[in-house]
């Protein structure tokens, strides 16, 4: 299909997490969390109300998206997907469905998500958009349940420390009352949008899952879905995280790594990959057919960490 020749011809994109849990960089109540950065509010099971203070502290000054764009286009990257809502359930643009956002509750009063549209368009890279479908700690009916297993030795894919009582969660409420307004939100007012990262598929159902594809096609029918909606859907795969597989693929994959050890930021995370691992990585994946997904975790300031930056840098200059 025409829709799909820029994703075989990509090869190489830059993933953001960027989010609230980018003020606590890791540490809560001076321990360092040994789990990815983004996952701090479960991991150390932070109340709402105590997780929703720190959006007053959130006022990524440096941020500038074309800056962000400028490097993704010199390190070769084609395309950029960038976190619109995580688990956390903190939308990185204005929401109207919910004040939880970085425009209505932090003093920044701007909008990331627009910013970076523009930035891309201005530069030429595709542009998408993660979202979290179903984990969401800040809803009493986000998904996750009906996985007991912990996961990093405490943390929960529900919020089971506010609401600790499984039978009372529905997450068809949840579903119907922010995830389909927010994702409809995403996709009608920010121009084309070149793909939805949708991510953590377990309670959803086969038909929220349908009704989730439909629900993107239906506005913007080009717009890539990736597997992890769940179900057996989606316009190509996502492998899991860090994996790197080794057969040919004749259908549409992607790789999403991380140039460290998390994803969201984590101020003590120095355990950075070579330019070299990373150029090589790359080759391996493209021949495969195989597009290389690449995270960088901005900082609570709006700043790609500078081994980011000098390393995508380095990595530029050795596949040329």
């Amino acid at each position: 299909m025409e829709n799909n020749n820029w994703f075989m011809e990509a090869g190489y994109g830059m993933m953001i997490h960027w989010g609230l849990y980018s003020v606590l960089a890791g540490e809560w109540e001076g321990n360092r969390i040994d789990c990815i950065g983004e996952w701090i509010m479960s991991k150390c099971r932070i109340p709402i109300k105590d997780y929703e203070k720190y959006a007053a502290a959130f006022n990524p000054i440096c941020f500038d998206a074309r800056e962000w764009v400028k490097l993704a286009m010199q390190a070769g990257m084609k395309y950029i997907v960038m976190t619109a809502k995580h688990h956390d359930g903190f939308a990185m643009y204005h929401s109207k469905v919910d004040s939880f956002n970085i425009y209505d509750s932090t003093p920044f009063k701007r909008d990331p998500i627009m910013e970076l549209k523009e930035a891309c368009e201005e530069f030429g890279i595709k542009f998408g958009l993660y979202y979290s479908q179903e984990l969401d700690w800040h809803e009493e009916h986000g998904g996750g349940c009906s996985i007991e297993k912990d996961i990093w030795k405490g943390a929960s894919w529900s919020n089971n420390w506010d609401f600790p009582d499984n039978t009372k969660k529905d997450f068809k409420i949840c579903f119907e009352k922010k995830i389909k307004p927010q994702v409809k939100e995403l996709l009608t007012n920010y121009g084309d949008i070149s793909l939805i990262w949708f991510d953590c598929p377990t309670d959803i159902t086969p038909e929220q899952s349908v009704e989730l594809f439909n629900l993107v096609k239906e506005y913007q029918p080009q717009c890539l879905v990736n597997s992890r909606i769940g179900n057996g859907l989606g316009d190509y795969s996502s492998c899991p995280d860090n994996f790197i597989p080794d057969d040919y693929k004749t259908t549409l994959y992607e790789s999403p790594c991380t140039l460290n050890d998390t994803w969201g930021y984590k101020a003590f995370d120095q355990n950075w990959k070579s330019a070299e691992d990373i150029a090589s990585t790359k080759k391996h994946l493209n021949e495969r057919g195989i597009n290389y997904l690449l995270n960088v975790g901005p900082d609570y300031l709006g700043r790609i960490p500078q081994p980011c930056v000098e390393i995508l840098r380095k990595v530029a200059s050795q596949i040329g």
